[in-house]
Order: structure tokens, then C-alpha cells, then sequence
């Protein structure tokens, strides 16, 4: 079974305008200089994108009285990072086929359309403008930072303080003096209260961010990272529960083959599938292709499960269960209305046609 997992990064292919075709010739070929344009028709390259959220707990210092002094009965005990698997999404991308190039020869006497390629050589439209779509995947890099700790809030009484209780009960009292003397600011029982409104919040932000730096000593502190990953899988057969990659919630994703982790398992099954053609009828075929060639994918159900979980499911174009047709060269030859046709270059099939 040909089947290629990888773990990487998206790659996006853009689009270049390319010269014009007039007939259609197969072969595996690059492009030819002054003998015509080249286009490969792509095979599927699924692209599974997992999001990833990594949790960092840091344990304060004081936290074995958060309870006694502050009440707190949640606080960080101990160092700790966590890992969770969030949304998964799945995007077609293809990618060229070396076994499925073909030569556009330039013929004397008409009139040759121009035609989209994208970099990678795939067919966008031909007699069109194209216009590039946005990636499928909008990613956005969420990272929470934690503010930075000021050190007006260790005073000189908390940093003299000698064992480690004694400063825990120093840093508790300040605490409860920050907060009595934010509320005396709310109130208006401040003998220095500030001068307009603005200066009251800039007072009070600074009275919240020194109370917070303190409170983390005995709660500790969690933040949270989202990271995304991606998955790479060309698929030539039906897979059952073949392992995608493994996750553990001490250490994220890992390799299919590390242990270290539990397994994520993906099965793809063709929905649509173009019918296999003895050697008599596929060399038939095979001669009446003339004109642009095109293909016609097939659908595949896909199914991603931890355990008994299941993380996404749906259906996709498959370009290796599908086939390939053509359109006749009598179609380009129209001089005064030439046709217009838009193709999905993530597929090679055709899109839409305009006469």
C-alpha cells in the first residue's frame, strides 16, 4: 500500500501566466524552450491541519499557604505542561503528477488561447483571467504572554524576611493592603486621591498589576500557547484506522512509529470511484485522447478517531479514484469567441466552461 504521512509545514503555490495551446500532446516531459507549454495534472495531496494548545503551569513559590492566607484552594503545585488537541481541518492540495504531463504545441494557422498555470505547472484556466484564492487554512498565532513582574512589590520588608513562611504572611499582608487601598481610592476615602479620572485608572491598573504580580506567588500561573500542525497524506488506496500520528498530553504530537504517545488513527474509504478498464479497453481509451486532458476525481469518506473519539469526519476529492477525459481541439478554434474554461487546479478537474 503507497500511503506517505509527513509532518510539515504548508506550502502555497501561487500562479504564473504561461503562453497558449492549441493541441494537446501527452508525454513526461519538462517544459521545451519555443516547442510549447507544459502542464501536469495533479494528483491529491491531503493536508491535515491540527490544532494544538500547550498549557505551562508554573508552581509560586508560597503555595503551600495560598490556602491559609489567601483562601486560595486551587493554587499551582507543582511545575507542569499539558498538551490538547483542538480543531482539525483538511485541505485538497494538489500536487503534480510526473506520469501525467502534457506538451501544448504551438500549430500554424490559429489562434492559441493563453492559459493560468500555477508555478508548479497545474492547470488554472486557459481564455481567462485567474485570480489566486486565499489559502484554505486562516491561521492565526493566539500566544498568551504573562505580564512582567515589577519589582516595586517586593519591598524591603518581604525581601528581609527570613524563612520562607514569614515571607509568605509579609507578601499576604501586601496584598491586603493594595487591595484596602484600591478600594479606598473607589470610594473616595483616600486622603490622596488622584486628580481626574484618568489618573485614578492609571492608579488603580497599577494597584491590580502589583496585587496580581504577589497573588502569583502563592496561585502560581498557567499560560497557554496554540501551535498548528500539519499533516501530509497521499493517499492510493483505501486506509482502515492506519495510525496519523501520535499524541500525548505531556509531550504533544509525535511520529506514527513513537510509542510515547497514543495513537491517532485516520480511515479514508472511496465514496466514488471510476470504474478499472481491462487492457483492451484502456488502450482504446488511451488512443481517443485528443484535445486537453482533464481529470475526473473521485470522493473519498474521511474519518479521523482517537479511540472512540471522533476528531473530524467528511468527504473529499480524490484525484487517484477518479479518471481522465478530454476535451476535443475543434473546442479552441473559434476565433472570434474563443472559449473560456476554469479548472480547479487543487484537482485538475474542470470547473466551469463559457462559450
Amino acid at each position: 500500500m503507497n500511503k506517505i504521512f509527513v509532518i510539515t509545514s504548508i506550502l502555497l503555490g501561487g500562479a504564473m501566466t504561461v503562453a497558449a495551446q492549441t493541441r494537446v500532446e501527452k508525454k513526461v516531459a519538462t517544459k521545451a524552450g519555443g516547442y510549447g507549454v507544459t502542464y501536469s495534472l495533479p494528483k491529491t495531496s491531503l493536508i491535515i491541519n491540527v490544532e494544538v494548545t500547550k498549557t505551562t503551569c508554573k508552581a509560586g513559590p508560597y503555595y503551600k499557604y495560598a490556602e491559609k492566607y489567601l483562601g486560595v484552594t486551587d493554587a499551582v503545585t507543582e511545575d507542569r505542561v499539558n498538551y490538547e488537541l483542538g480543531k482539525f481541518t483538511l485541505t485538497n492540495k494538489g500536487i503534480p503528477d510526473a506520469n501525467n504531463t502534457y506538451t501544448v504545441e504551438f500549430k500554424a494557422g490559429t489562434v492559441a488561447p493563453y492559459a493560468y498555470l500555477t508555478e508548479d505547472g497545474l492547470l488554472c484556466c486557459i481564455n481567462a483571467e485567474y485570480t489566486p484564492q486565499a489559502p484554505a487554512i486562516e491561521k492565526a498565532m493566539e500566544n498568551e504572554t504573562a505580564s512582567k513582574s515589577s519589582s516595586a512589590v517586593f519591598t524591603e520588608e518581604l525581601l528581609m524576611a527570613g524563612s520562607m513562611v514569614r515571607q509568605a504572611e509579609v507578601a499576604a499582608k501586601q496584598i491586603f493592603h493594595i487591595r484596602e487601598s484600591r478600594m479606598n481610592i473607589l470610594t473616595g476615602d483616600s486622603e490622596n486621591l488622584p486628580p481626574d479620572g484618568e489618573a485614578m485608572k492609571l492608579v488603580i491598573k497599577k494597584l491590580e498589576d502589583e496585587e496580581a504580580v504577589l497573588t502569583r506567588l502563592f496561585t502560581g500561573m498557567c499560560t497557554k500557547e496554540t501551535s498548528y500542525y500539519d499533516v501530509t497524506l497521499i493517499p492510493q488506496e483505501d486506509l482502515e484506522e492506519e495510525v496519523l500520528f501520535r499524541f500525548s498530553r505531556k509531550l504533544g504530537i509525535l511520529d506514527a512509529d513513537d510509542l510515547g504517545g497514543e495513537p491517532i488513527y485516520i480511515s479514508l474509504k472511496a465514496s466514488e470511484r471510476a470504474p478499472v478498464l481491462d487492457p483492451k479497453e484502456a488502450e482504446k481509451k488511451a488512443k481517443s485522447m485528443k484535445g486537453l486532458i482533464y481529470n475526473v476525481p473521485g470522493k473519498a469518506q474521511i474519518e479521523i478517531k482517537s479511540g472512540l473519539k471522533t476528531l473530524y469526519k467528511g468527504e473529499i476529492p480524490v484525484v487517484q479514484f477518479g479518471t481522465t477525459e478530454s476535451l476535443a481541439p475543434t473546442l479552441f478554434e473559434d476565433k472570434k469567441n474563443p472559449v473560456k474554461i476554469f479548472f480547479y487546479p487543487e484537482t485538475g478537474a474542470i470547473k466551469q466552461i463559457i462559450q
